[in-house]
């Protein structure tokens, strides 16, 4: 082909252009520099929260220094590190955190059962719109601390109480998220659905689900965090006999006025908040390239 563009010119010439428009091509095809691209993402994804945390720490030791509290009552991260990287060797602190990591999972499970089925119907028939609408994101503005007396009252001081509220914490906005994507589906998808025959739960399946699946993960990860919040919440104020969960071990530390423990405990259920973010943000960002709308893809 660049023979045919520089017709009458040398050979010497004409070869020395083939070897340079090989060379764009492999660039273009990206063979040498997949390496380089994802050495560069991992980078550009991990300096930003290595600076945060350092300047967390700082901001921290500052306080610290200041002499606002005594260092009984705040420790600073040379008193409260030691303790956070000695608990990561407890069988007890294990023990705690796959409990609560299974409420978790069992309570959002059950949340996007709750957020899908309520989702689509509302998306799907106008007058439940109307009906259920505005209540549905009522309920998502709505405190999850507010339904613990409530679910103590029907359920008591159990498992069944902690699900409850954070099935309730985290439904709304899962449903909320479907409901937008089907908002912003176009209508001649729809369409071409419809013609080929596409009804019911097929219809959700094949069409309308893919479509808004970018507004439906959103909604997934509000929701996610509205379901660990109301978990820490519940772990907090329901206590099930003898069980030991992250809530139950940071209760302890702050009754026994260990202020380093708690902070500990502090640190692992936001350590465990940002890694689950983590997870979420490569499922969007996965999206995002699919769908040809980042930076990265362009």
């Amino acid at each position: 082909m660049a023979h045919d563009v520089v017709k009458g010119e040398a050979p010497e010439e004409t070869a020395r252009l083939d070897r340079e428009l090989a060379g764009l091509d492999a660039l273009e095809l990206g063979g040498g520099t997949a390496r380089t691209r994802f050495g560069r993402r991992a980078w550009s994804a991990a300096w930003p929260m290595a600076a945060a945390v350092l300047i967390a720490l700082a901001a921290w030791q500052l306080v610290v220094w200041s002499g606002w509290k005594e260092p009984w009552v705040l420790p600073g991260p040379r008193d409260t590190l030691p303790v956070f990287w000695g608990r990561l060797t407890s069988a007890r602190f294990w023990d705690a955190v796959a409990l609560t990591m299974r409420r978790a999972a069992v309570g959002f499970a059950f949340a996007v059962a709750v957020g899908v089925g309520v989702g689509a119907l509302v998306a799907r028939f106008r007058v439940l719109r109307r009906a259920f609408g505005s209540l549905i994101t009522g309920l998502q503005t709505m405190p999850s601390i507010a339904w613990f007396p409530l679910a103590i009252l029907l359920f008591r001081l159990s498992e069944s109480a902690i699900l409850f509220v954070v099935i309730l914490g985290a439904a709304p906005s899962i449903a909320n998220g479907l409901i937008a994507g089907v908002d912003y589906t176009p209508p001649i998808l729809l369409r071409a659905g419809k013609v080929m025959g596409l009804r019911g739960i097929p219809l959700y399946r094949h069409l309308i689900l893919p479509a808004s699946l970018p507004s439906f993960v959103a909604g997934l990860k509000q929701g996610w965090a509205f379901a660990w919040r109301s978990l820490m919440a519940g772990e907090l104020l329901v206590v099930i006999g003898d069980t030991t969960s992250l809530g139950v071990l940071l209760s302890q530390a702050r009754e026994l006025n260990n202020t380093a423990d708690m902070i500990s405990y502090m640190l692992v259920i936001l350590v465990l908040g940002i890694v689950i973010d983590q997870l979420f943000g490569l499922v969007d960002g996965a999206i995002r390239r699919r769908w040809g709308v980042d930076e990265a893809s362009a």
